[in-house]
């Protein structure tokens, strides 16, 4: 039986809309924790021009490929094994999409996400960061703010991140703001540039 999240049924058209502008010229993306499989399955039959690379924990693979088999989508891969705190796959591309990771890794993880990210993107590759964020320290929204209660009585290393920290670490990887979508439920999707490869500013 394929995994289901209602989340991912829920916010896979919004990103798509976004996703269908802010990836029209990439050719070959990385998505990075992609869980069940749903978004895969979704992004690549409506974007056929790319190559969707999934990846995420071994033992969600599983789920990824029921859902890949059941698709039959030629330009969507089988998933990698990607555990940020391991060796990162020897791939470049130039784009990368991830959702709703940043709240649940620790922050040294999401630190590790952003500098692998660095180094896979091509210069002028795109990252699109799908998720719930702070803004000055601030919630957006009430059910942000018990969201995050939650997420911390759970794994108190987790908790929605605050986008100035987050924009930091993209700079230090060598990438520049282009663009911060509103999406429904309180959430958004940061949109960052690859500007240079690692060390040539």
């Amino acid at each position: 039986m394929k995994p289901f999240s209602e989340a991912c049924e829920q916010n896979k058209d919004p990103i798509l809309a976004v996703l269908r502008q802010e990836l029209a010229r990439c050719r070959s993306v990385l998505e990075i924790g992609s869980g069940t499989g749903q978004h895969a399955v979704h992004f690549g039959r409506h974007l056929p021009h790319l190559t969707w690379q999934t990846s995420d924990l071994a033992e969600l693979h599983p789920g990824i490929m029921a859902w890949l088999k059941g698709a039959g989508l030629d330009n969507v891969l089988p998933p990698l094994a990607l555990d940020v705190n391991g060796a990162w796959p020897a791939a470049r591309f130039d784009a990368v999409f991830s959702a709703n990771t940043t709240h649940i890794l620790s922050w040294p993880q999401v630190q590790r996400m952003f500098g692998g990210i660095g180094e896979m993107l091509e210069a002028g590759g795109v990252f699109c960061l799908y998720g719930p964020f702070n803004y000055g320290g601030r919630y957006t929204s009430p059910s942000n703010a018990r969201f995050d209660l939650w997420l911390r009585a759970r794994d108190p290393a987790s908790g929605v991140r605050d986008f100035e920290a987050l924009d930091a670490l993209a700079t230090d990887a060598g990438m520049r703001l282009a663009c911060d979508h509103e999406m429904p439920a309180n959430n958004r999707i940061l949109v960052w540039h690859k500007t240079a490869r690692l060390g040539q500013g």
